[in-house]
């Protein structure tokens, strides 16, 4: 004769009431003998696995108390070349705008997305020529790597530089150093 154990049982039930829900095309059965209400059957608890600790903090995962950029702007001229560092929450730097250029970054950052990413190949642009300068940017952003270049050779790239005004210089403006 087969022990019945309480894992045992729980196991023919569950596997009683599958066959029932596949037979009658039911997502859920609930089936019991005899007349009463059902109780919910748990197995005993030392038939119950540990519950795993969560698994540990991966640097990318840390808040991103330790953003930080240098930008190194060519060609902008009227005083807006220069290398600049930015550093977020709490705002600090070189940079003659360090809390706009936070907020520039900021307001690029999308979850899952690159806010640094270049101009996709293939991409249509304009033949507008937006100057000789370029920007170097490198450190880390929302816990990821950044070092990428900025330039304003046509109208793409000249719209991708003006999403990050204030951290780049705009047109027209002369930032200067406190």
């Amino acid at each position: 004769m087969v022990q019945v154990t309480p894992l045992r049982r729980l196991a023919l039930t569950l596997s009683a009431a599958s066959a029932v829900a596949g037979s009658l095309g039911a997502g859920s059965v609930t089936a019991h003998a005899g007349p009463g209400p059902v109780r919910p059957h748990f197995p005993p608890p030392h038939l119950v696995p540990p519950r795993l600790a969560p698994p540990p903090v991966r640097d990318e995962d840390r808040p991103a108390s330790g953003d930080h950029l240098t930008v190194t702007v060519r060609g902008a001229g009227g005083g807006a070349d220069g290398t600049f560092t930015v550093r977020c929450r709490p705002d600090r730097g070189t940079h003659p705008d360090v809390p706009g250029a936070c907020a520039a970054v900021d307001r690029n950052t999308r979850w899952g997305r690159d806010p640094f990413a270049p101009v996709p190949e293939g991409s249509v642009c304009t033949m507008r020529y937006g100057g000789p300068a370029t920007a170097h940017v490198t450190g880390r952003w929302a816990g990821r790597p950044v070092d990428t270049v900025f330039e304003r050779g046509n109208g793409c790239q000249i719209e991708r530089w003006d999403r990050f005004v204030p951290l780049l210089p705009g047109a027209g403006r002369t930032p200067s150093r406190p």
